[in-house]
């Protein structure tokens, strides 16, 4: 299994972060490689459309909103992955009231690629989506 994780000081008070990304259903707010997102089973899945119009489907497998994460795996998506669950984080930084930080880490098995490909499709997924949260928060 191969994993990766990244992270991105944002400009923003952890509960404002968390506010604007703690929905499930909330991607297409922040993350512009996600135009459409549809809440299904009572928002326990969503469907997603990327630019090309694939689907993305996946559903919540843990959320805890004291802690202001949430972790979901794929169920069906163009990825070339099994069994990938991802987890959102949203950190206070102390002593810093305007900041957060926020972690997007994901784990999968590699399918029809290698290792290295998959981790480094993820890590720019996960990088671009953080860089457009930093935009969208320091607008």
């Amino acid at each position: 299994m191969a994993s990766t994780s990244v992270s991105r000081i944002v400009p923003a008070p952890p509960d404002k972060v968390w506010s604007l990304i703690g929905g499930f259903d909330a991607l297409p707010d922040w993350l512009p490689y996600i135009p459409e997102s549809t809440a299904l089973e009572g928002g326990r899945v969503r469907r997603l459309k990327n630019p090309e119009g694939e689907d993305i489907i996946e559903r919540l497998v843990h959320f805890n909103e004291a802690e202001r994460h949430y972790s979901y795996a794929i169920l069906q998506a163009p990825f070339p992955v099994d069994g990938y669950v991802s987890t959102v984080r949203v950190h206070a930084i102390p002593g810093e009231e305007n900041a957060a930080e926020v972690q997007w880490s994901g784990r999968f098995t590699p399918n029809g690629a290698t290792e290295a490909e998959v981790v480094d499709l993820f890590t720019g997924i996960y990088r671009d989506g953080l860089d457009a949260l930093h935009k969208t928060l320091a607008a």
